[in-house]
């Protein structure tokens, strides 16, 4: 499962979401869905603008926690 935390990075910067919004140039709405980790995809040029504008990583936003009784990647 993939784990969204855009709120934490905004609480450290102390920005807004609005203000990021008008920053990266989309909705507030859009943000608002990948906040809440209801959007089922990102754009890497978002992803990007995001990561500008909060001076950090993707993997600062996103992170992937295995779901319970999920089986292992094969190697």
């Amino acid at each position: 499962m993939i784990i969204v935390n855009l709120d934490i990075m905004l609480a450290k910067r102390k920005m807004s979401l609005s203000e990021l919004s008008e920053r990266v140039g989309i909705t507030l709405a859009n943000l608002s869905i990948l906040k809440t980790g209801k959007a089922k995809a990102i754009r890497f040029s978002t992803l990007n603008a995001i990561c500008r504008e909060l001076e950090c990583t993707p993997s600062d936003i996103l992170e992937y926690r295995p779901e319970e009784g999920e089986a292992p990647a094969e190697e």
